[in-house]
């Protein structure tokens, strides 16, 4: 691996007591690029929009960093935001059967080694974590590896369809120089199912830097809003149960269907129909604050979830949150709403939040003052920082 100790050195914060020295990372974002390019287009998600974060804020410190994308019509290597932005291949290239071979293994491979990174970043789980970490021991380069969902974490890997995804999956979480898990859950599910041991980073996000609206201040009648990509474990069906039986209420569904979803097809017709339902479909992303300031609580429906983006934002704004899913108990545990498994249980939790502004203001608060002291990205990004900077300075290979 290249040495490091002749490299220049990042630019020191105030809070720094010796300058850091410049990492070489490359992130493996495939999906990426329509939020590095500004959201506007290409896919939407929490990983895309924290991919996109994480790269400006090092790039702004200093530091070198490459991103490798599909081929969305781009230029073959641009710069956005101090970051070098190569691309692969189109999303939908190649021969059915061949095209996991050529052009998706090959393009990345040569896109591997176009970045000539000295630390290489991948984030969620699926085959390409295995092909990364397989490429980065072969040239003797760290590999930090990020989990995005529970399911990331338990040996069932219930969310990867095939064997051999499951299996280079299984791979490269394996051969990873450093592991990086969202919250304490994930990190007692990695060491339980595969015995590994990872450092808890909670996901960075930016504060708007707006000043909070008040109770008084928010949508009459109270509005609940729904934010994500519309799949079957995302439940929207339980948010349009709970808008017909609260016709005083109302609900603002922000998010888009998988093309040709029959699930997705049937759940927005059932969605046009209540009148106290509006569907917005894809968001811009400057126009999402406005979503969350007007909204009473933000509701989540899920199965399951890693940290989802979208309970970041909302505290953010100080918007409280009504989800089936509370990672590590914060929800309940720290007063940033409430948390229940069945329709009654939630349109309780979003009654009490719409019946008594103390309460709503409590939760309010809490929900600011716990993103400012947990995921404010000048708190968490000096961590993931400092993980590439150990990944990058320390790894002895073995051969």
């Amino acid at each position: 691996m290249p040495e490091t100790g002749g490299l220049d050195r990042a630019p020191s914060r105030g809070g720094d007591t010796e300058p850091m020295s410049v990492i070489n990372v490359c992130f493996v974002a495939h999906s990426a690029y329509g939020e590095m390019a500004g959201g506007r287009s290409g896919e939407i998600g929490g990983i895309q929009r924290q991919q996109s974060l994480m790269a400006r804020w090092l790039a702004r410190r200093g530091h070198r960093v490459t991103m490798l994308t599909h081929d969305e019509g781009q230029p073959a290597e641009q710069l956005i935001a101090g970051v070098r932005m190569l691309k692969l291949h189109r999303k939908s290239a190649g021969l059915p059967g061949l095209r996991f071979f050529h052009p998706r293994w090959t393009a990345l491979l040569s896109g591997l080694a176009r970045a000539d990174a000295q630390v290489y970043y991948h984030n969620n789980a699926e085959y390409i974590t295995g092909q990364v970490a397989l490429w980065c021991r072969t040239n003797h380069r760290p590999f930090v590896f990020s989990t995005a969902h529970d399911w990331d974490c338990e040996p069932a890997l219930v969310h990867l369809p095939s064997w051999r995804e499951r299996r280079l999956y299984t791979y490269g979480l394996k051969n990873a120089d450093r592991v990086i898990s969202q919250t304490a859950t994930q990190a007692r599910l990695l060491r339980e199912g595969f015995g590994l041991s990872s450092t808890v980073i909670a996901m960075p996000c930016p504060l708007s830097g707006l000043p909070p609206v008040a109770f008084e201040q928010r949508a009459v009648p109270p509005r609940v809003l729904w934010v994500g990509r519309i799949v079957e474990n995302k439940r929207l069906e339980m948010l349009l149960d709970i808008a017909e039986q609260a016709p005083d209420l109302r609900f603002d569904v922000a998010g888009t269907p998988e093309v040709g979803s029959s699930y997705g097809a049937s759940v927005l017709v059932r969605a046009e129909r209540l009148s106290n339902v509006t569907v917005h479909g894809r968001v811009a992303r400057e126009r999402m604050p406005s979503l969350y300031r007007a909204a009473l609580c933000l509701c989540c429906t899920a199965t399951l979830e890693g940290f989802p983006n979208t309970f970041l934002e909302a505290w953010s704004e100080g918007t409280p949150i009504v989800s089936t899913f509370d990672p590590d108990g914060l929800i309940v545990s720290r007063g940033l709403g409430s948390a229940g498994h069945t329709v009654p249980e939630l349109l309780a939790g979003i009654r009490r939040l719409s019946d008594s502004g103390d309460a709503w203001r409590l939760a309010s608060h809490n929900s600011r003052l716990h993103f400012a002291g947990t995921h404010d990205p000048e708190i968490v990004m000096p961590q993931f920082e400092r993980v590439f900077a150990e990944a990058q300075a320390g790894r002895v290979f073995e051969t």
